[in-house]
């Protein structure tokens, strides 16, 4: 006697996939914290030997052109330990995104209006950090306003649809 078995069920395969505004959040995150690192490698920046807590009179420069600190460096290491973490759920991409940009945009006009060289610019900032922080506002926003993973349709249409 034969015995017949049935072919074994076809199984779907699942594909995971993310959100252009959590990959947005993780690449910024990731970004900031290489960013943040290299702040304190010498040959990455310029005058490490100068380089201060905070303040206009640290004198090193990252890739030569940008002005650091060491509290700069930390800030982009917090802001990129921030953005990998923000970058787990949507909505916290989001807020990571569109609060950092708010931040870069106020960062752009504080560096347009202090006195650069005094104790205003604890931060500290030059000229190529303020077309940076203007550039990191629009493109941080920008990325914040990335469409989610479910564009057009609900999660609740989904299930409609299978019923």
């Amino acid at each position: 006697m034969a015995t017949h078995t049935a072919p074994a069920p076809r199984r779907e395969r699942t594909v995971t996939t993310t959100s252009p505004v959590r990959t947005a959040a993780m690449v910024f995150g990731v970004v900031f914290l290489l960013v943040g690192i290299a702040g304190f490698v010498p040959g990455i920046t310029q005058h490490l030997d100068r380089l201060e807590w905070a303040g206009h009179e640290s004198g090193a420069k990252l890739l030569g052109i940008f002005q650091v600190s060491a509290l700069h460096n930390v800030v982009h290491l917090l802001f990129g330990v921030v953005g990998i973490a923000a970058a787990r759920t949507e909505s916290a991409a989001r807020w990571f995104l569109i609060g950092g940009g708010i931040v870069y945009a106020v960062l752009f006009v504080y560096g347009l209006i202090i006195d650069k060289g005094t104790n205003a610019d604890f931060v500290p900032l030059n000229r190529a950090d303020d077309w940076l922080h203007l550039a990191l506002a629009a493109a941080m926003v920008l990325a914040g306003l990335l469409p989610g993973r479910h564009t057009g349709r609900r999660a609740d249409d989904d299930l409609a649809m299978r019923a």
